[in-house]
């Protein structure tokens, strides 16, 4: 199993933790209840969410997803990326997030985003692929080509306006987004409710 491995070359510069996480918690704390984050027994952690920031994003940090109450520390700040060269710079105690360039593909694709969040759930996964916008199931998560996956749904498909993808080649991956973290939240837990 692959899952929570990260993919990319991750350069960390500095190690000050992001600060004002109180609303990012409460979604994560709710996301974590409901087991869409967490750990598998195997000991790999799924699942993560991010907050755009003035420079970059805010995200969960790599292998956070058993952890059931984050503090600033287990946050990272992503200030640059780089889909061609696989990077991505960040600032924090802890590396960024296996899924940070997929979330930064979110953002890039539009400027209204404000929020990613990233869940594991396989009935939900299985309801919704090839019935909401799917990336390319050859497509593994955490890579340039999964980036330029979610760049394509939102030139292909009608992404922007549901706001929620399946991940094909990433079992058991759904990514929901919006112009605030309750808006990605209230999103996500409609289908789950459904």
């Amino acid at each position: 199993m692959q899952e929570g491995y990260i993919k990319f070359s991750c350069n960390r510069i500095g190690n000050s933790s992001p600060k004002n996480i109180i609303n990012i918690n409460r979604w994560r704390d709710k996301l974590y209840s409901l087991k869409l984050i967490g750990m598998y027994e195997n000991g790999v952690g799924f699942g993560n969410i991010s907050i755009k920031h003035k420079k970059g994003f805010i995200i969960t940090g790599s292998k956070t997803g058993g952890i059931e109450r984050l503090t600033s520390k287990y946050y990272t700040k992503v200030t640059d990326y780089n889909f061609e060269k696989n990077s991505l710079n960040c600032t924090g105690e802890i590396d960024a997030s296996s899924e940070s360039l997929t979330h930064a593909a979110v953002y890039q694709s539009d400027s209204e985003i404000k929020a990613v969040i990233h869940v594991h759930n396989l009935g939900l996964w299985e309801k919704l692929i090839d019935k909401i916008p799917t990336t390319n199931k050859k497509v593994e998560f955490g890579t340039p080509e999964m980036a330029k996956e979610i760049l394509r749904l939102y030139q292909e498909t009608d992404v922007k306006k549901k706001k929620i993808l399946v991940m094909g080649g990433h079992k058991e991956g759904i990514i929901c987004f919006g112009k605030s973290l309750d808006e990605a939240g209230s999103i996500l837990i409609k289908y789950y409710n459904q």
